[in-house]
Parts: structure tokens; C-alpha cells; sequence
């Protein structure tokens, strides 16, 4: 195990926390790393780009003219990729998949990795206890700068337990900061953050995560 600094309001040490050598003291691995996250954006991207061809086209059930005769050339269709508004040949389709696998040990491990990376930069810190938040007092400006002295005016994430899972309605609209659930967390959003916040009990939650998914790979 390894033992984590517990930072007060004021960022000053109150306490360690002990947290797993395997998650919070990996290697740095940037090639799986660089995997990871290339997959997940694969896997959020919204395919919208796609050309009509010919068979998508409207119009163009009747041949243009006679095949002989005229003087011009031949032609089935108006829908045929030589005629304006016609077809598109080899253009974007949303049919296309860009989706990547990556398991899930490798998943994890390279989520551990950036995790590690950032303690070791000590842009990860593990406060005591985050602003009590309900749905009805979940005000921007009253959350705002009780958490501005733990992240400055860097970009920061925010893992909340459950307990306090509502300050995420106070602090979405705030540029630069984001908030998500310990079970939710992700590469994408840790690399983006400058400063990861984790709550004493946020982190409690984690282990405990990712503690009953190895034991369901066991079994």
C-alpha cells in the first residue's frame, strides 16, 4: 500500500490514506497510455459525414433521353455520378465504424498510470471532505470559491462520492472545471485535467471499484 497526503480546506496535511500500490505508484507507460485514450475517442466520436450515392439520390427513374438518335451521349439515369446532383462516388459514409477495442486490463492499467503520473507531479490531491451540497443549494457562486483555492486558475476534475454528488449541478457551468463520479472515471478526462481533486471518500470508492472488478475477473 501506499500512503496518500489528506489535505484540509487550506491545503494543509491533517492525515494519509492508504491506497494501492498497483493504482497511485504504476509505471509511466505512454504507448498504452496513448492507446487507451485513442480508443476512447474513437469510441465517443458521432459520425454525421455521409454522400448520397446514386441509390440514395432522388429522382431519376426515367432514362434522360432515347439511346440513339440524339446526337449525345448515353445515359440511364440523372442520378448517375456524371450529372450534377447526382450520386457521389466514394464519398463519407456513416456506415463506416471507427470504433477500437482494447481490453480491459489494459484499460485499467493505463488509466493507473496517468493516475500515478499525475501524484507524482502533485497534480493530484485528495481533500478531506468537498462543500455539502443538496439539488436546492447548489449555487455556483457559494461552491465556487471554496474550491478555486485547490485548483488556482488551472483546468481541474473533480471526483465527488456519492454523498456529494450534487455539486456537480453548481459547478457545470463553470469553463475549465468538471466534475464525474469515482465508477465514471476515465483517461480522457484525467489527461485533459491540469488538477484531478479526489474526495478522502471518492478515493474509498474507487479502490473499492476497481477492488471488485479484479475479483469478478478471478472468479
Amino acid at each position: 500500500m501506499k500512503q496518500i497526503p489528506v489535505l484540509n480546506s487550506e491545503l494543509k496535511e491533517i492525515e494519509t490514506i492508504a491506497v494501492p500500490v498497483r493504482m497511485f505508484d504504476a509505471k509511466w507507460n505512454p504507448d498504452l497510455v496513448h492507446q487507451a485514450v485513442v480508443t476512447q475517442q474513437a469510441n465517443y466520436r458521432n459520425i454525421v459525414a455521409h454522400a448520397k450515392d446514386r441509390s440514395e439520390v432522388r429522382g431519376g427513374g426515367k432514362k434522360p433521353w432515347k439511346q440513339k438518335g440524339t446526337g449525345r451521349s448515353r445515359h440511364g439515369s440523372i442520378r448517375s455520378p456524371l450529372w450534377i446532383g447526382g450520386g457521389v462516388t466514394h464519398g463519407p459514409l456513416k456506415d463506416k465504424v471507427y470504433a477500437k477495442k482494447i481490453n480491459k486490463k489494459m484499460k485499467d492499467a493505463a488509466l493507473f498510470s496517468v493516475l500515478s503520473q499525475k501524484l507524482s507531479q502533485n497534480a493530484l490531491l485528495v481533500i478531506d471532505s468537498l462543500p455539502a451540497v443538496t439539488q436546492k443549494t447548489a449555487k455556483t457562486k457559494s461552491v465556487l470559491p471554496l474550491i478555486r483555492p485547490l485548483i488556482k486558475n488551472t483546468s481541474a476534475l473533480i471526483v465527488a462520492s456519492k454523498a456529494h454528488k450534487s455539486i456537480n449541478s453548481a459547478l457545470r457551468n463553470v469553463t475549465r472545471i468538471s466534475c464525474i463520479a469515482p465508477t465514471s472515471l476515465n483517461i480522457f478526462d484525467v489527461m485533459k485535467a491540469t488538477t484531478v481533486v479526489f474526495e478522502k471518500d471518492s478515493i474509498t470508492e474507487l479502490v473499492s471499484h476497481y477492488t471488485k472488478t479484479k475479483k469478478a475477473q478471478a472468479k
